[in-house]
């Protein structure tokens, strides 16, 4: 079930109640449901008495052709909670709806995103200003670590048998210089 938004879609029903919405078609210049979305999907509707007292605003799963259910309530004239249609005739639309749009601020940063839980990442690197790497790519075996600024560094894996080790700025890798038979005896006495 995916989400599915378009454009001057707009139809008409006939006192749902608090129940699935059947749409009634197509108001004039614009589109239906039907031809606008895939069933099965959902999208953000509004619904509203055409006397303009009664609307709904959520996310509703469309059923072909012509069912319309009423998933989740974002903000009504009820205080938030389902509107009871029980007379006359609504407007039924897909909207964008306020409590889910993502917006530039007068000082032109983008509004609360919530939590991101997938997707791919098509812009630039995102600095360790804002909790990222500022590395564009990884190999297998990389380590990253700081130095300064707004991107890490990164060191690649090393030679089999290397250790790490430091230079007094950032990590190094260096040969292992095998310990001598005394520091093997020395260690394992120290050890108990």
């Amino acid at each position: 079930m995916a989400l599915q938004l378009k454009d001057r879609v707009l139809e008409t029903a006939n006192s749902p109640g608090t129940g699935t919405v059947t749409l009634l078609g197509a108001s004039l210049g614009y589109q239906s449901f039907n031809t606008a979305l895939t069933s099965g999907n959902t999208t953000y509707y509004t619904i509203a008495d055409l006397g303009g007292n009664n609307w709904e605003v959520g996310i509703g799963t469309f059923t072909s052709p012509d069912q319309l259910t009423r998933d989740t309530i974002l903000e009504s004239s009820g205080g938030g909670t389902i509107v009871n249609f029980s007379s006359g005739t609504q407007n039924v639309f897909i909207t964008y709806p306020a409590e889910k749009s993502v917006n530039l601020d007068a000082s032109n940063n983008v509004s609360a995103l919530g939590t991101i839980s997938s997707g791919t990442w098509n812009a630039t690197a995102i600095t360790t200003t804002y909790g990222g790497t500022g590395l564009t790519s990884y190999t297998a075996g990389d380590l990253p670590y700081y130095t300064s600024g707004t991107a890490l560094s990164k060191l690649a894996i090393g030679a089999n048998g290397y250790i790490l080790t430091s230079n007094g700025t950032a990590p190094t890798w260096a040969a292992n210089t095998a310990a001598t038979p005394d520091d093997a005896y020395f260690l394992s006495f120290m050890m108990g």
